[in-house]
This record gives C-alpha cells, structure tokens and sequence, in this order.
C-alpha cells in the first residue's frame, strides 16, 4: 500500500535528532518558484492571503527569505511536521527498519514541496495547499502542481507495487490528487467518536488517528491495506457494516 499523510502548521526544528540521513525532494525547483513569488508579499498582504495574524505573517515573510532549497539545511519531513497528525505518528520514535518502512509506503502531501517522502529534508515554511496563491498555470495551488501529484503518485505506487492508495489526508489536500487517473484504488478510513451519545468526527481526535494508524502500519510493516481493518489502537474499532469498498469507517466511544 501506499499512504498519503497532510503535513502540519506546527514545526519542530529544535529537538536534537539521532536520525542523520536525509532524501531530496523531487520538485526543489518548482518550490523554488512558489518561494520567488511569495518573497514579494509585505507582512501586511501575506496575512490577508493566508488569514495570517501579524506575527505569523512577519514570522513566514522572514522564512521565505532565507529559504536556501539546500537540503543540508533543511530537516526531514516526518521530523520537522509537529501538528496532530504527527503526534499521532511520533516518527522520533521508531526503530530503524520502522522508519525504513515509512520511507517506503508513505507520502506527504505539501503546498510547498507537492509530493514529500518522510526523510525529505524540507526548511521552516507555511503554505497551505488551498491557499489562492496566483501563479503562472492558474489561480491556486491546486493550478499549480495541476497533475504533478496524480503522476509522482502513480510513479511511486509502481515502484512499491502497492495495491491500493490510503488516504490519511484531509480534504484540503486530497484535491491535489486526481483519484480516477490513479492506477490504483483509494481506500479512505474515516474516524468518528461518540460524545453526548452520538457517533462523529471529531477534527482532533480524527487527525491524531490517522498518524495512529500511518504508525500502526509501520510498526506491523504492513503491505496488504485489508490489514488495516485490524487497526484497535487508543480503542478504534473497524465497523465493517456501515463501511464501503472506499471508505473505511473505525470508531471509538469517549463515554465508556
């Protein structure tokens, strides 16, 4: 199987890492090209497109500034991301071979870089993949990396011969992807908690399991999607009769 993952808001640049080896990612120049136009924005304007507060704004203009696209300066994706879905995963975490896996059966979706395999080495940066960032193919990012990321997929889904495509990313940047050219199919597993007696998705806690599950994988260093349907971690339960060929559905009662 092949995973997609979002990446998050949050960073993490400082925790000491024991992990040394570090990949390039595929699309350095075409990054390159989203830094150029975004070094022309005023802290004032890239918190009007971003929704940014001030400080965030001054904070990711100063970023975009000294962005090098030099992976020796950069840290690996998996490492750097710090958002819930990252807790979830706890990449510093994993043994050797664990990681190996993630290297393999993993990708991280990204406004900035497109495509992202977990020991990419990125720099700190903001830019979220709905963002209407105008630019030379259109309107958007999604104009922007426009079949790049069905096509690197697809590449990636050859080499590993995986069967299906699981999607633990959110909506946001799941519309990169263009699920009818992918060679595969796409399996997504949704999470829902009961609270006050009824059963939905819940942003955090949803978040948080698909790094659970991603880890979960890992750790089994599972190859066959269908064992995913055995995921139980932190009390999810697959719930086989509301689930589709699709769309997997796993919930857990808060209440019990």
């Amino acid at each position: 199987m092949l995973i997609v993952l979002s990446p998050a808001k949050s960073l993490d640049f400082e925790t000491p890492l024991k992990l040394k080896h570090r990949t390039t990612p595929d699309f350095l120049e075409r990054s390159a090209q989203l830094i150029h136009l975004l070094r022309d924005y005023s802290p004032d304007r890239l918190a009007s497109l971003m929704e940014l507060s001030d400080a965030l704004a001054s904070l990711n203009v100063g970023r975009y500034a000294s962005w090098t696209g030099d992976p020796a300066q950069g840290r690996q994706a998996a490492m750097a991301f710090d958002g819930d879905v990252y807790d979830g995963l706890q990449a510093k975490t994993l043994k050797p071979k664990q990681l190996d896996w993630l290297q393999q059966h993993v990708r991280i979706l990204s406004g900035l870089y497109g495509v992202l395999r977990p020991f990419d080495a990125i720099e700190p940066h903001r830019l979220e993949m709905g963002t209407r960032l105008q630019n030379e193919q259109g309107k958007d990012l999604y104009a922007f990396w426009g079949g790049e990321v069905t096509d690197t997929l697809n590449r990636q889904v050859a080499e590993t011969g995986a069967t299906a495509l699981v999607n633990l990313a959110s909506e946001e940047y799941f519309k990169s992807v263009r699920p009818r050219q992918l060679a595969v199919p796409v399996i997504t597993p949704v999470f829902e908690d009961c609270k006050n007696g009824q059963y939905k998705i819940i942003s955090f806690f949803a978040k948080r399991a698909r790094g659970l599950m991603a880890r979960y994988a890992a750790t089994k260093g599972l190859t066959d999607p269908l064992k995913l349907k055995s995921f139980n971690v932190d009390g999810y339960k697959f719930v086989k009769k509301e689930s589709t060929d699709s769309t997997w559905l796993f919930r857990r009662n808060l209440e019990a």
